[in-house]
């Protein structure tokens, strides 16, 4: 490893607070302006949020409290906001902490950073178009005659938007798996053997967490648990690939140095 290989300038513990700090305020700023906009398009974009419960079958929601109705559109654009300025935050976050790492580090980890936010879309798109609707359709199949009495679903906006934001962020956080884990095998922290032999208490900690993440109903922990047992996979296949990868090139990087 050569000392090049690394940025050279050294800063004083305040030029790294100053720095941090402005980083912080691009942030902030971006977060704003992303949250001005999103609030201005919010009830669109919540009668995008709320039509897997339409194509379910309810076309009604309520509002119970007089100010849950305007909170929701605060908490759609917030929810807007945080993906809209994502790549202004993870680019400020990357400024910062580049100029410490060596040539190798930054090629390792850009390629993950850059991942990081299209496979978070994956995950939530997956939510959106495949989970969310047959959880509904399941949940909302109990209504109907019970009993001499009519069973009827009434959620309120609040309700639903937990509900929906529930699924996505847990989701698009699940399908994060892969990159993770091949972080920690990059770290050192864990090892494709341990995986490997590992797969069976992964199951059980995937079941855990669709348990936690999700409502309590074994068909929506269903829809987590068994996308995150394959992302374990897919994270084992990816990191054998790419760790024969790196034993075929190793030896070419020797000769070249």
């Amino acid at each position: 490893m050569k000392i090049s290989d690394i940025d050279e300038t050294k800063q004083p513990l305040i030029e790294h607070l100053i720095e941090l700090r402005t980083r912080l305020l691009w942030s902030l700023a971006a977060l704003v302006a992303a949250f001005l906009v999103c609030f201005a398009f919010s009830r669109p974009l919540f009668a995008i949020l709320v039509q897997p419960l339409v194509a379910a079958g309810q076309d009604r929601v309520i509002f119970t409290q007089v100010f849950e109705a305007f909170f929701v559109q605060v908490r759609v654009a917030l929810f807007g906001a945080l993906m809209l300025a994502f790549p202004v935050i993870a680019t400020q976050a990357w400024r910062f902490v580049a100029p410490g790492l060596y040539r190798q580090e930054k090629a390792a980890l850009l390629p993950f950073l850059v991942a990081t936010p299209f496979l978070f879309s994956l995950g939530a798109a997956f939510a959106y178009f495949v989970a969310i609707p047959v959880a509904l359709r399941f949940l909302l199949g109990f209504q109907g005659e019970l009993g001499g009495v009519t069973q009827e679903a009434l959620p309120s906006v609040g309700q639903y938007l937990s509900f929906v934001m529930q699924f996505l962020f847990a989701f698009g956080a699940a399908f994060l798996l892969p990159i993770l884990l091949m972080l920690l095998t990059r770290a050192g922290i864990l090892t494709l053997d341990q995986l490997v032999k590992g797969r069976r208490y992964a199951i059980v900690i995937a079941f855990v967490i669709a348990a936690i993440f999700t409502p309590p109903d074994v068909v929506s922990q269903l829809l987590l648990a068994v996308p995150l047992c394959i992302l374990y996979e897919v994270a084992i296949v990816a990191i054998r690939l790419t760790e024969r990868r790196r034993a075929r090139l190793a030896p070419e990087e020797t000769v070249a140095e």
